[in-house]
């Protein structure tokens, strides 16, 4: 049920295209919470039927034109309940951790080049991370809509530190030879 309260987040912050939407998605909700272009503009149709959203009126002829949405109260009214709910934290499903327990079982033929893969990868997006906190949330930008978004961002960077981190203990656990301890 997440993507539409991620929709009409996106949309309260700025109206926007379905295609704008897909962008957005891309270069910032997409760090937490990801969606297809399908799935985002399948989304933006049962929104505007369930009357929580609204295309915007066209200036001019609508033929070829992109449609801008906007949220209407029922819209805010939703997200608003669902940001005062309970929901109990979901279990981490990931693929790298199955296969480390079915190394177990198999052997790791393999697994060290995986994890050092891994290890690369969240160290690239913590560097990300990190280049869009200089850039975004310098000491003056201090308003409360500001500092929700700079925690949302110090979780994914708290996140990241905790694969690299996880991932070196991971590869030195597989390169010890048994019994040393």
């Amino acid at each position: 049920m997440s993507l539409p309260h991620a929709i009409l987040t996106a949309l309260l912050e700025k109206p926007s295209s379905g295609l704008e939407l897909t962008h957005r998605f891309d270069r910032s909700i997409g760090y937490f919470w990801s969606a297809t272009h399908q799935q985002i503009y399948r989304e933006l149709g049962k929104l505007e039927e369930a009357g929580f959203i609204r295309a915007l009126p066209s200036p001019g002829p609508t033929r070829g034109r992109k449609k801008e949405y906007e949220v209407l109260a029922a819209g805010r009214a939703e997200l608003t309940a669902w940001v005062g709910s309970s929901e109990d934290p979901k279990p981490i499903r990931d693929a790298l951790l199955l296969r480390l327990r079915a190394a177990a079982v198999v052997g790791t033929e393999g697994l060290e080049a995986e994890l050092r893969r891994h290890l690369a990868l969240h160290e690239g997006q913590l560097a990300e991370y990190e280049e869009i906190e200089k850039r975004h949330f310098p000491p003056e930008r201090d308003t409360a809509e500001d500092r929700l978004r700079h925690v949302v961002l110090r979780g994914g960077i708290d996140l990241e530190r905790f694969w690299i981190e996880w991932l070196a203990h991971a590869l030195a656990e597989l390169g010890r030879p048994p019994n040393s301890r």
